[in-house]
């Protein structure tokens, strides 16, 4: 019997800032799963910084979103129906469908999860993509060593709020973050450990953090006047994970890069940007650490949840706004 079900579509390419009017909610039916087939009900969907990139017509690391069809991304859900020995009606899994109430695809397509004694969330967060991504950044291109001094752009965000921790539990000496509000610097200094915290909305980065510096590592989600304000203060040797952007995602011309990247010869920096997928080698390190981390208090995580998938184009665009604090999600 087919399965009623909605799903987000790509309606046209967003100019700039995207719109609402940039989406469509669509209504259609999935057949019953074919041989090897699993049919899943949705129940918590991610949407992340990256997402803007692919609705640009541009070659990138990941193909474009196709206009008039579902959009893709990390979710979470539970199996209604299987055709396929490998996973059974009941089971939690881990998928890159979301955007939709149900997702049909071959079993392959999913990977069963433990959700004991974790809310199934975690996966999309402190213990899915957002996760490894800062472990990644800090371990396999920041090479962070201990008594290093860490700056985190971006810091209130999923990804930076978990680097800022990792990078403390890790052995650095010291760990400031910038974010865009009072409440998001408190949460980082009173909850999450960080040593010092500023808000960019109170004037230019360099003059905000010249305070706390020198770093040794650079953390860097934003890009734009937060790097250029890395590298003046970034010691001898210092090296920048560079994992995002999204000061400029939403920019219709190119954004001027840093005024002082002769810094980065004088200084002897090191720049590396990175994608998370290149370093699958480390899920299960990452995997082992963070459960143990979260069990013991150690790794806090927090999430912005918005309810529905009629909401699921308002989380994306409050998403770059910086309404969310911690990992932004849609329980459907």
């Amino acid at each position: 019997m087919p399965t009623a079900t909605r799903e987000i579509h790509l309606a046209a390419r967003p100019e700039g800032w995207p719109t609402p009017d940039d989406f469509r909610l669509v209504e259609t039916e999935l057949p019953d799963p074919g041989p090897g087939e699993v049919l899943v009900r949705n129940t918590v969907m991610s949407v992340d910084p990256y997402m803007r990139g692919r609705m640009n017509d541009v070659k990138s690391y990941v193909p474009p979103y196709r206009l008039g069809e579902v959009l893709d991304g990390g979710a979470v859900g539970t199996v209604i129906a299987s055709n396929d020995d490998s996973l059974a009606v009941g089971d939690t899994v881990l998928h890159q469908l979301g955007w939709r109430e149900h997702a049909l695809a071959p079993a392959a397509a999913f990977r069963h999860v433990d959700a004991t004694g974790v809310d199934e969330s975690a996966y999309l967060g402190v213990l899915g993509m957002p996760g490894l991504t800062a472990y990644v950044g800090l371990v396999a291109i920041a090479g962070l060593r201990e008594g290093d001094r860490v700056l985190i752009s971006g810091a209130a965000g999923a990804v930076g709020s978990l680097a800022g921790q990792i990078a403390r539990l890790l052995g650095a000496s010291a760990v400031v973050g910038s974010a865009g509000s009072p409440e998001k610097v408190a949460w980082l200094t009173d909850d999450l450990g960080f040593d010092a915290a500023v808000n960019y909305h109170d004037g230019a980065p360099l003059r905000l953090l010249e305070p706390h510096g020198p770093f040794d590592v650079y953390f860097d989600n934003v890009g734009g006047e937060h790097l250029e304000a890395a590298i003046a203060l970034l010691s001898d040797h210092g090296r920048i994970a560079a994992c995002g952007s999204i000061a400029s995602y939403n920019e219709e011309l190119p954004t001027p890069g840093p005024r002082n990247m002769f810094q980065v010869v004088t200084k002897r920096l090191r720049m590396q940007g990175f994608i998370v997928t290149d370093h699958a080698d480390l899920a299960r390190e990452y995997q082992r650490l963070a459960r143990q981390w979260v069990a013991d208090g150690e790794l806090v995580h927090r999430e912005t949840v918005v309810e529905g998938l009629d909401h699921a184009v308002d989380a994306f665009l409050g998403l770059h706004r910086g309404d969310n604090i911690g990992k932004m999600l849609v329980r459907l």
